[in-house]
This record gives structure tokens, C-alpha cells and sequence, in this order.
């Protein structure tokens, strides 16, 4: 999921666009100040006049040209600020407007990529990989209790699988209206197929549509990607650890299925770790259970997880299992 060479040229392309269109209209919005209000075409005419003699004066050995110059500026710049408001326009009119005020559509703050770039690679790298045509199908509105029985008891929690799923989807719809405010971490866990994934990626879809920056890896291709970051020396890889350490939420789904080692457990809990430092919210799914996620992964990922993310358990039927029952009646 790492943005190869002509995935990185088509997000500059965009930031390119997005500079010549608002040029071309700082470029309209000049052309139409300069007939409502001729006298601003004046005062820039002057701007310029003064600017090659001040820059004249300089270079004869006048200290003071600059420091004068900047002062002329400043002064005639206030001039048009009046006039443009006196005429009923923002007083920055004739600034230069951008989508991202923090790197002026560049798409860089220093050598830094900008917080809307990496929205951008994460889009991009979704739209490419299909999981947007996923989210249009997984998410809240299509979601459904029915596949959940009041008749399925939890042993150990005495409660029905519905009642349980009622209580997760709250506390995840909870977790998305408080994403800003306070920072979390939710752990699913249960059986396979009573939708751990369905509900990650209604959550995804949500905060998605919010503009926050949502990484969806499952277990294998996360322990991948550091894989061929650390022994690799891949620079793709390399360059997505940073969006995986940094994106607003990242999901690992079906921890457990990646064939565990010590490598897996070191890395596991490294990323953890960090997203906790930067308090970056994370999601992670399993069908795995608890005693078995402390035997894989060691004591201490097992006490960052029970310590700083929300435990929710799923249970009931395998709901792929019902979907195919259900239509081998329909089609009976």
C-alpha cells in the first residue's frame, strides 16, 4: 500500500492544478478590481515603479532602499485594503486563495510532506485497492441486526449475541462522535464471521467521509510491509511505516492469521507503542482469544491493549454461514 512513482506523480499533478486554478482566479478577480476600481490599478503601478527604483538605490550602496521600500509597501497595501472594503470586497480579495492554508497547495510544509498530502496517498492508495467499493457496501446504512439472535447466549457474559452487538455498535458510534475530542483505541474479539470486520469498516467509512486519514491493513499484509521495511530495505515500505505510525486511525484486522513469531510480536508491539506516544487512535480485530493473545504476542502488548483500548467481545452465528443458507432457501 506503499505510493510507487506514478502514484506520488499523480498526487503532485493534483496540487499543480489546484495552483493554476487559483491563480486563474486571483488572475479574474484582479482584472475585474482594476474596472470597478481603477484607482488600485494605480496604486500596483506604483508598487512596481517603486520597487525598480528602490531596487536601483540599492544597488548604488543605499542602505535605508529595502527598509523604505517595505515601508511604502505596507502603507500603499493598507491603501488598497480600505478601498477594496469601502467597495464591499473582503479586504483579502486580491490574495491568492488555497484549499490548505498550512502548505499553500504544495503539498509541503518545509521538507515535510502536509497533513493533506498524506490524506491525498491514503485516498489514492484506497481508491487504486478497491476498498472504497467496499465501504459503499459495508457501512452503517447497510448494516443489519438480523443475522443476530436474542436466543444465543454468551456463557460467560450471560448475554444474547444481540444485546452484545447492540452494546458494540454504540460504543463504536460513540468512538467515532468523539474521535477529536478524546483519544481511543477499540480491541474486537470473538468468533469468526459475527462481524468484527463489517463494523471496522463502518467505522472506517465514517471517518473517511470526515476527511480523517484511515489505514485498513490486515495482520499478514502489516507484518509484510515491516517485514520488507526492516530486512528489505523496500523504500515504498519504508515510507508507509511513517503513515502507518501517523494516520488518524489505523485497523488491523484478523490479528492471529499472519502465522505469529518473535519477529510479529516485536513489531506488534512497536506499533503500538508508538501510536500510544503520538496518540493515534488504532483498531484491531481478532478471533483469537485472550489467553491465546497473551501465549502469541507477549505479556506486554497484552497489557498496552487491556489498558488503553476498549474491549468489546462479538458473538453469536457465523453470519457468511447464515447469508448462504438464507439463499439456498430463497433460490429453493
Amino acid at each position: 500500500m506503499a505510493l510507487n512513482n506514478s502514484q506520488y506523480d499523480i498526487i503532485m499533478r493534483i496540487y499543480e492544478q489546484k495552483q493554476l486554478y487559483h491563480q486563474n482566479i486571483q488572475l479574474r478577480r484582479f482584472e475585474e478590481i482594476y474596472q470597478k476600481i481603477p484607482e488600485i490599478k494605480e496604486i500596483d503601478d506604483m508598487i512596481s515603479h517603486l520597487s525598480v527604483e528602490k531596487a536601483k538605490q540599492l544597488l548604488l550602496g543605499d542602505s535605508m532602499a529595502l527598509a523604505s521600500l517595505k515601508t511604502d509597501i505596507r502603507n500603499m497595501s493598507l491603501k488598497k485594503e480600505g478601498l477594496l472594503t469601502e467597495h464591499g470586497y473582503p479586504s483579502d480579495y486580491l490574495e491568492i486563495q488555497y484549499e490548505c492554508k498550512d502548505c499553500k497547495d504544495t503539498g509541503y510544509i518545509g521538507t515535510k510532506k502536509c497533513h493533506c498530502f498524506r490524506r491525498y496517498a491514503i485516498d489514492l492508495l484506497y481508491t487504486q485497492s478497491n476498498l472504497k467499493e467496499i465501504l459503499k457496501k459495508e457501512n452503517f446504512s447497510n448494516f443489519s441486526y438480523e443475522y443476530y439472535s436474542d436466543s444465543h447466549i454468551d456463557p460467560k457474559t450471560g448475554k444474547s449475541a444481540l444485546e452484545t452487538i447492540h452494546y458494540n455498535v454504540h460504543v463504536c458510534k460513540d468512538f467515532i462522535r468523539r474521535f477529536t475530542q478524546d483519544f481511543g483505541n477499540l480491541f474486537f474479539y470473538g468468533n469468526t464471521g459475527v462481524g468484527k470486520t463489517f463494523l471496522s469498516h463502518c467505522i472506517a467509512a465514517e471517518l473517511m467521509d470526515r476527511s480523517y486519514s484511515v489505514i485498513y491493513f490486515s495482520a499478514y499484509e502489516l507484518f509484510d510491509i515491516f517485514a520488507k521495511s526492516r530486512f528489505g530495505k523496500d523504500t515504498d515500505a519504508q515510507m508507509m511505516n511513517e503513515h502507518i505510525f501517523d494516520c488518524n486511525l489505523l485497523i488491523i484486522d484478523d490479528l492471529g492469521t499472519e502465522l505469529p513469531n518473535a519477529f510479529t510480536s516485536s513489531q506488534l508491539f512497536l506499533c503500538l507503542n508508538e501510536r500510544l506516544l503520538r496518540k493515534k487512535s488504532t483498531i484491531i480485530s481478532t478471533n483469537l482469544s485472550l489467553d491465546s493473545l497473551v501465549e502469541l504476542y507477549s505479556e506486554r502488548t497484552f497489557s498496552r491493549i487491556t489498558s488503553n483500548y476498549t474491549m468489546l467481545k462479538f458473538t453469536g452465528d457465523d453470519i457468511r454461514i447464515q447469508k448462504r443458507l438464507m439463499n439456498r432457501e430463497e433460490n429453493e
